[in-house]
């Protein structure tokens, strides 16, 4: 049982790659609990975006995973 984590900008630097498969977790709090405290302090940032099997996150607080679920973490966008 595992999911698939992807890291987008400069959360794939935190993250140390774009892609990483975890063991599974029932919850989004869960999840952040088992990786690098680094790592999850940043993907708690109030201005990170999730996806979730595609689909932008409004709650993710109220998220029930399932084992094979891909979450997708994105920093603010900036630009010019």
């Amino acid at each position: 049982m595992a999911l698939a984590l992807l890291f987008l900008g400069r959360l794939e630097d935190v993250a140390g790659g774009s892609e990483r498969a975890v063991p599974f977790a029932p919850t989004l709090d869960a999840l952040l609990a088992a990786l690098e405290p680094d790592l999850a302090e940043a993907l708690r940032g109030p201005r990170i975006r999730l996806a979730h099997n595609g689909g932008l996150v409004a709650d993710p607080a109220g998220l029930a995973l399932a084992d094979g679920d891909e979450l997708a973490f994105l920093p603010p966008v900036s630009g010019g």
